[in-house]
């Protein structure tokens, strides 16, 4: 075991996190699903999904055999969406290739949808006791910092020399408390700002620190302007007192959620409603405006609530598109706008007559 590991054990055994949800039992199961909830997400935010999420679904049995509806639902304001999906499916596999048992092999963990080298060798050194490195965003800083590495961790030199970085301090023993313990310390001591490196046990050989430089590694991602897109939400009000939702196609943005219809302009909503509901529009309501940032576009939504002449036939016919009543949310996958806007919308209709009408 090189001094990197031992130091670092040796905070962690007095520092460290010890006692998070997925620790308690790190089953693979818990272990893998905090890893995929914990992508881009901070830990205060995922602990509360987590719990919920593992008392509807307490193991991969029950993952797989429930509906992606009820994932979607569960998984709804905590974003990516694409880690819902993934997840569902790779419980499905599980439970019907491996006989509802993860593989203790890191080519067969990876092959698994949603899982990638750093999350098969978390799901491994944490729950299966096999040896392997990680490498997360908190790691990639510690590593970056330590030795001084240069440039993004998205390129692909770059990427390479950490992880050649992450497996040589990996230990042979005491894997599980060695993986986190390095996951703590960039998430408590070694922050993307105002580092605590007095506090650190790795500070004395940091490269970055000995030179001043902490707040310069990782490198950047290199900055993009990125573009802002308009579209117009049609919130379809029956005479039901209901409103109506269409699933979203399974890939792309918000994937395999339930969302209100979608047009490229205001003008276009009333000509939706008359030649795909066949309902005449009998009030036009225009609710506030509302700005969604994704990682690589902002989304600006004009929802519109339009009162319709009748309920469509069309609703009873399938599954991908229903309305619901007013009086609650609905119980499945809603993008966190999405679900704001249908509470304006239930608001406007209560208050008859709030927005502007058109």
């Amino acid at each position: 075991m090189d001094d990197f590991a031992k130091r670092l054990l040796a905070w962690y055994d007095l520092h460290g996190r010890h006692n998070l949800p997925w620790q308690r039992d790190a089953t693979p199961y818990h272990v893998w699903l905090s890893e995929i909830m914990l992508q881009q997400t901070q830990v205060a935010t995922v602990i509360p999904y987590y719990e919920r999420f593992t008392n509807s679904f307490p193991d991969i049995q029950a993952l797989a055999a429930t509906d992606i509806d009820d994932v979607l639902h569960h998984w709804s304001g905590l974003g990516y969406y694409a880690r819902a999906r993934n997840l569902h499916k790779a419980a499905k596999t599980v439970a019907t290739d491996f006989s509802g048992k993860f593989p203790a092999d890191l080519d067969a963990l990876q092959s698994l949808p949603g899982i990638g080298r750093s999350t098969a060798g978390a799901i491994l050194s944490t729950a299966l006791g096999g040896r392997a490195a990680i490498l997360d965003g908190n790691v990639k800083r510690v590593l970056a910092r330590f030795h001084a590495v240069e440039g993004w961790p998205g390129k692909t030199a770059v990427a390479s020399r950490l992880w050649e970085l992450a497996e040589e301090h990996t230990p042979d023993s005491r894997i599980a408390a060695y993986t986190q313990g390095i996951m703590d310390l960039g998430a408590t001591l070694c922050t993307r700002s105002k580092p605590d490196c007095h506090r650190c046990p790795l500070a004395d050989d940091c490269v970055a620190r000995a030179h001043g430089r902490q707040t310069e590694f990782p490198g950047k991602k290199p900055k993009k302007t990125i573009p802002t897109r308009t579209t117009s939400f049609i919130i379809a009000h029956t005479p039901d007192g209901e409103l109506l939702l269409e699933r979203r196609q399974p890939s792309g943005i918000w994937g395999g959620l339930w969302c209100f219809p979608e047009v490229d302009d205001d003008a276009s909503a009333k000509s939706y409603c008359e030649e795909v509901l066949a309902a005449r529009v009998l009030r036009t309501t225009a609710l506030p405006a509302l700005r969604h940032s994704f990682s690589h576009y902002h989304l600006e939504i004009s929802p519109l609530l339009l009162t319709l002449s009748k309920t469509p036939a069309l609703i009873r016919e399938g599954q991908e598109v229903r309305c619901w009543p007013t009086t609650e949310t609905p119980a499945v996958g809603l993008a966190a706008p999405v679900k704001r806007i249908w509470q304006q919308a239930v608001e406007a209709i209560q208050n008859s007559g709030t927005g502007e009408s058109l």
